[in-house]
């Protein structure tokens, strides 16, 4: 009879960084076996020894040698191929253990009896509905395609559902199977796919659109460019009509009259102090130069073409300069309304 103390070892845990070694070289040997058993399913060769036939080789090819050559042949014979169902089984044993490891399933309760009896099912029905679809396609398989158990599956499912209805329920199993094996919900993968069409649809008529917008764009600027361009080739054409151009307002002297009526103080003298005179201000400078004659027959024509760059067909006709501003006079081409000027205000 074992002891408290012995009872208690052999229940305890192994410790936390063991555990984590352990889980890890299940992996590295999950992976190895399933890329062995991917190259030796691809380097198949009938010429070398297997399971099915006797033969005698100097040299195998399998890279997996003559073990490889073997297991392959057996593997091929059972299931032809839907025998590469193995290596996406050993894949997804590595994905399935490294996810619950890292507690990504906290919500999948399948147990691994559950998970083989999926792949069990995927792996028959596919073989079956490989013997039962592809039978004229067996080149470089040792017996047929769906291997010996395909075979008789496939036969017995034509035979009793025919082969229309053995199709779809060997599709049917296999959707099943799938389910079971890797714990995809039909209906949630439906609606995923649904999302990603709708989205994937959204973004292509988003993207349409800014390319249409994009073209109308460019169509619109090449439009305005020729229309400007045409402007100007016809306003170069004509001959430009000289801006008239004003004198400036002469700065009049006040009269006598007009000092002696100035309004008086409005406010009084009372107090100590008194209000400094408005005679201590300096006068206005009255040494102003206008701007001559070229700087506003430049002025008018820089008008005039700025105002054709936004489609805005105008003529200076007059030029008022004075001390402070100068006044330009235009005359809008027929169709122009002055508001048009008016708006383009700001970008001028």
């Amino acid at each position: 009879m074992a002891s408290p103390s012995q009872t208690r070892s052999r229940n305890q845990p192994l410790p936390e960084r063991i555990a984590h070694l352990l889980q890890e070289t299940r992996w590295i040997v999950l992976g190895v076996v399933s890329i062995y058993v991917a190259m030796i399913l691809l380097g198949y060769n009938k010429a070398d020894p297997g399971w099915s036939h006797a033969t005698e080789v100097a040299r195998v090819t399998n890279p997996g040698g003559r073990f490889g050559a073997w297991l392959a042949d057996v593997l091929l014979y059972l299931f032809g191929g839907s025998a590469w169902w193995l290596v996406i089984f050993l894949g997804y044993g590595i994905a399935w253990g490294f996810r619950r490891f890292r507690h990504e399933f906290n919500a999948d309760k399948r147990s691994f009896f559950i998970v083989m009896a999926g792949f069990l099912v995927v792996l028959l029905a596919s073989a079956a509905l490989e013997a039962l679809r592809f039978h004229s396609t067996g080149a470089g398989l040792p017996l047929a395609p769906g291997g010996l158990l395909g075979s008789e599956l496939g036969a017995a499912a034509l035979r009793y559902l025919g082969f229309t209805g053995g199709t779809l329920v060997l599709l049917a199993l296999i959707a099943g199977g799938l389910s079971l094996f890797t714990g995809i919900s039909w209906l949630a993968a439906t609606e995923r796919l649904g999302l990603w069409l709708e989205q994937t649809w959204l973004t292509l008529q988003r993207g349409g659109q800014a390319w249409r917008d994009r073209r109308a764009g460019r169509e619109l600027a090449q439009k305005r460019e020729a229309v400007v361009k045409t402007r100007r080739e016809k306003a170069e054409r004509s001959p430009a009509s000289p801006v008239r151009i004003e004198p400036a307002v002469a700065v009049v002297a006040p009269s006598e009259r007009v000092q002696k009526e100035r309004q008086q103080n409005l406010f009084g003298a009372d107090g100590d102090g008194s209000l400094p005179p408005v005679s201590l201000l300096d006068e206005a400078s009255q040494d102003v130069t206008p701007p001559s004659a070229e700087t506003l027959e430049f002025t008018s024509r820089f008008i005039e073409q700025k105002l054709a760059d936004f489609g805005v067909e105008v003529k200076v006709i007059a030029a008022y300069p004075g001390p402070v501003i100068t006044r330009y006079e235009f005359e809008p081409a027929v169709g122009v309304k002055g508001a048009q000027v008016v708006n383009l205000a700001k970008d001028l």
